[in-house]
């Protein structure tokens, strides 16, 4: 019989162990922080809500009851410590500027080595690596010349070499709370409602004040060298970049988001060749955040709607199905900046609004904004843009009026 099948449920909605170290958000030190435990292996240490891995944690569940996964692993960090050494940055110690990751994520072995010898099982919430990625239009920027291989940045095969971070959300939650201008007693219930009362110590448990949501995290790609980010007198270029399956990975034609993607790598490259540094962080937020099934629909109902797929109908369309426009609320976004201790961008690859005023709003200063050229917009993304730049995005050029806002533009379904 797997371990899987032994023992008795846990219920989760009643006091945790005393011995589970507490957790100070803000405080100047790890140790004076304390760890992040959200492992199910000694539940009496735990002292977060949730577990680690984001929506991962329900393939571990299969891997568990499958009889696949010990419930007893733990991790075996040897070796595992990041590439290159990010802060501690003064970010890491204002409460407020922090609260939807976890700063000391990537630093577990060290920071924490004592706790790991003394067996509590402690993960990591963030990992630092090397890599080379490979993307076929900077091959291409290379080929018609716009790009010249260094072999260092950049090498005649089109790769560029990277420092890449993988994130976990890790959400304090009066921060997010604050972040959101409610209650933290109003956020935890809507947290627990929403997601058919998966957590009961949102509710419940009021000491814990660190959840581990069930969602996507997000990957950073440091374009040069690392350190450089949280100097201001080194020019950065920077995007911030929404996930987007069906563009970023398969290229289909209806938005721009594979387009901006790959001009922003492509910038962050000259920028760093230039003697600067370049940074993209790619969030999981598919569909604004409002999911692919949803995104969808939308599709639909704007091609099959009365005068055909219009910018003057774009947002109505979206609102129609999903009751919001929009649910990726940038408040959170600048974290991750913060994190790598960025007081100011000197050249945003971005013509978002929400995404601006979310990061000058955290305090870090944007210098030139750069939009995305007309010749990378496919002709049946003209929809999307147009809409944007309608709403207040970012733009060198004419903003459409009414009458062009009200021609269609997108091509039909079976076109």
């Amino acid at each position: 019989m797997s371990d899987a099948a032994t023992g008795h449920i846990r219920l989760t909605s009643h006091s945790g162990g005393s011995g589970a170290p507490p957790i100070h958000w803000g405080a100047p030190t790890a140790a004076e922080r304390g760890p992040v435990i959200g492992t199910t292996t000694t539940r009496a240490d735990r002292n977060v809500i949730g577990t680690h891995s984001g929506s991962y944690g329900v393939y571990r569940a299969l891997a568990v009851a499958a009889g696949k996964l010990s419930r007893q692993h733990r991790a075996d960090l040897t070796d595992t410590t990041p590439t290159d050494t990010v802060g501690p940055f003064p970010q890491w110690s204002e409460p407020d500027a922090i609260v939807s990751l976890d700063p000391w994520g990537a630093t577990v072995a060290d920071v924490f080595a004592a706790d790991l010898a003394a067996g509590r099982d402690i993960r990591p919430t963030i990992a630092v690596t090397k890599a080379h990625v490979i993307v076929p239009e900077i091959a291409d920027a290379v080929a018609r010349g716009r790009l010249v291989p260094d072999g260092r940045l950049l090498f005649p095969s089109g790769a560029a070499l990277v420092t890449k971070a993988a994130i976990e959300p890790v959400w304090y939650l009066p921060g997010v709370a604050q972040r959101f201008g409610c209650s933290e007693a109003d956020l935890r219930r809507a947290l627990f409602e929403e997601t058919g009362g998966m957590y009961p110590e949102l509710v419940t448990r009021s000491d814990l004040e660190v959840f581990l949501p069930p969602i996507g995290g997000q990957t950073v790609y440091i374009f040069g060298t690392p350190a450089d980010l949280a100097d201001p007198r080194v020019e950065l270029t920077a995007r911030v970049h929404d996930e987007c399956n069906g563009s970023d990975v398969f290229g289909s034609d209806i938005c721009t988001c594979r387009p901006y993607l790959t001009h922003a790598i492509e910038e962050c490259i000259v920028g760093a060749q230039n003697g600067g540094v370049g940074l993209v962080v790619y969030s999981r937020k598919e569909g604004r955040a409002l999911g692919e099934v949803t995104k969808f629909l939308v599709y639909n109902a704007r091609k099959r709607q009365e005068g055909g797929d219009t910018a003057e109908m774009y947002f109505t369309r979206t609102e129609c199905v999903a009751g919001v426009q929009d649910m990726r609320f940038q408040e959170l976004m600048p974290d991750v900046l913060q994190w790598l201790g960025i007081k100011k961008i000197h050249r945003l690859v971005s013509m978002s609004d929400m995404k601006y005023d979310a990061i000058t709003g955290s305090g870090i200063e944007v210098g030139e904004r750069v939009d995305l050229p007309d010749d990378l917009i496919p002709a049946d993304a003209r929809v999307e843009i147009d809409a944007k730049i309608a709403a207040g995005y970012f733009t060198p050029g004419a903003v459409p009026d009414a009458d062009e806002l009200r021609k269609a533009k997108g091509r039909s379904l079976d076109a």
